[in-house]
């Protein structure tokens, strides 16, 4: 469990430009008052962003995500999140890049919010 938090901690200081982008706009309760965390451990997998107060995690996918192996792995890694009541929302590398209004009316439908 040590080590899960350690990496937890690493990707948190080394995030990628598009979990920056996104983080900008969800960070500090900026969302509609909801509280993210990010690359946030659940079980043994670490997610990207969580709302634990909707049980939502928001995945944010780069282009490996489209390889065979990855999406197995995708696959079953979201099955066990959901397993743990969470709902997995997933967004690809281009959706934050080109169209982050998109990204961000996704987010208030999922939430409820308008």
């Amino acid at each position: 469990m040590e080590n899960i938090k350690l990496k937890a901690r690493e990707l948190r200081k080394n995030m990628t430009p598009q979990e920056i982008k996104l983080w900008q706009i969800i960070r500090n309760k900026q969302f509609y008052g909801y509280r993210f965390l990010r690359q946030y451990p659940i079980g043994n997998y670490i997610v990207d962003f969580v709302c634990i107060s909707k049980k939502i995690v928001i995945e944010i996918d780069g282009g490996q995500h489209n390889q065979q192996k990855n999406i197995v792995y995708d696959k079953n890694r979201t099955k066990y999140i959901e397993s743990c009541g969470f709902s997995v929302i997933r967004f690809w590398n281009n959706e934050i890049d080109d169209n982050l209004d998109g990204v961000y009316l996704k987010l208030m439908d999922l939430f409820g919010v308008k």
